[in-house]
């Protein structure tokens, strides 16, 4: 089930940097967002598939940090990558080497891909900020538009906690 996702504004955080590169996963924050936005979450033939509110937040966070003269990418994924909890180990690297370039990371998903980012990338020095919260599960009706769009239709959300204290959660497993 995707996860329902709110934005975070972390360009104050930020901005106290002279770079940042912007990962995004591809899936639940796109969907989030074409809820939120009342908009069709793949129009195929069209965005392919990119989700114009989705890239629209990723554009506007990119313009804002630039603003505050940061120097900002965004980190490329294909279909294969689609989403970041799933990566190959080579999209991982990828990532790796990427990091090296920048002091500070965003990412754009939720906190299972802030995890991952967080590991991926522990040997670096970059600092990762999330830019989304999950508010909860999310259930969709999806609907189908000529030619080949597909919007979604919010059904609930089942709320969720997220435990930002990484070390309680090693602690208590251990």
């Amino acid at each position: 089930m995707p996860l329902y996702l709110k934005e975070v504004d972390v360009v104050p955080e930020v901005a106290k940097f002279q770079s940042a590169l912007i990962v995004p996963c591809r899936f639940c924050p796109a969907l989030s967002l074409a809820l939120r936005k009342d908009q069709p979450y793949i129009e195929f033939f069209r965005r392919f598939l990119k989700t114009e509110p989705y890239e629209q937040h990723i554009n506007d966070i990119q313009s804002r940090l630039e603003k505050e003269g940061l120097r900002t990418s965004v980190f490329k994924s294909n279909l294969l990558n689609f989403i970041i909890c799933m990566w190959t180990s080579r999209r991982r690297e990828k990532l790796l080497e990427q990091a090296h370039q920048y002091e500070a990371l965003v990412v754009m998903g939720c906190e299972g891909a802030y995890e991952n980012v967080c590991d991926i990338v522990k040997s670096t020095d970059c600092q990762v900020f999330l830019g989304m919260e999950s508010e909860g599960v999310l259930s969709a009706v999806s609907k189908f538009h000529w030619p080949f769009n597909i919007s979604l239709e919010l059904s609930n959300v089942t709320p969720m906690l997220y435990d930002k204290k990484r070390e309680i959660r090693v602690e208590k497993s251990e």
